[in-house]
């Protein structure tokens, strides 16, 4: 029988938009442990890891990074706690078009995993898949205190879930990086529009495949050979 394939999907703006409230629990959390109030402004955020957006607003600060795995974990504590509070806040919100509808087509085959491969930290990328009823699809993965680049980010997802690394792989997502990532990992990239992305630039990082969104998602599912 074939190896599984192995389906990575990235998080905001692939599968849910939180209408801002993860940007405002990290800068919040920023706020709390280095006193600068909208520390994150002028940081790149789409289709970055955590750890390395925390990185850069160091950087962009001139904060110390000394004992930098203490740092993460004093702001990903900080993240989660006001990520809690900001989630039920926020206005706008939603599950994206035909999400909720691919990923029931695609739970519980045995011919699939889905898995994540999200910069956002694990508990961050629990807290806004379970608020939005969506967590349960999905089997581990990779996440944003891991490592500091996307492609580093799709490698650690391939090894920890690819059956003897035999699985086709397939990563979705909204960015650029999304796309390279899967490049760099011999993967299939399946850029999705529904972001903050355009799809004149997803269309220039040649994907393999390219949707507006999900919303025809019998037709994506046919594309992919799902």
């Amino acid at each position: 029988m074939p190896a599984p394939k192995l389906l990575l999907f990235d998080v905001d703006g692939t599968l849910i938009l939180t209408g801002g409230a993860g940007v405002r629990a990290m800068s919040l959390a920023f706020a709390d442990l280095f006193g600068r109030e909208n520390g994150l402004i002028g940081v790149e955020l789409a289709g970055r890891i955590d750890m390395a957006i925390l990185r850069a607003a160091l950087v962009k600060h001139g904060i110390d990074a000394k004992g930098f795995p203490r740092i993460v974990e004093r702001f990903r504590d900080a993240y989660v706690r006001h990520l809690a509070q900001t989630l039920p806040e926020a206005e706008g919100g939603r599950v994206l078009p035909g999400v909720r509808e691919f990923l029931t087509a695609l739970y519980g085959r045995s011919d699939v995993r889905l898995s994540l491969a999200t910069g956002n930290f694990r508990r961050g990328a629990e807290m806004k898949l379970t608020h939005y009823g969506l967590w349960h699809f999905f089997d581990g993965g990779a996440f944003g205190e891991e490592v500091e680049e996307r492609a580093d980010l799709v490698a650690v997802a391939k090894r920890r879930l690819s059956a003897d690394g035999q699985s086709a792989v397939y990563v979705f997502g909204d960015t650029v990086h999304d796309i390279n990532a899967a490049r760099a990992n011999n993967a299939i990239a399946v850029a999705i529009a529904s972001g903050f992305t355009g799809e004149d630039i997803l269309r220039s990082a040649a994907p393999d495949f390219l949707f507006p969104d999900l919303s025809d998602w019998r037709a994506v599912l046919t594309a992919l050979g799902l």
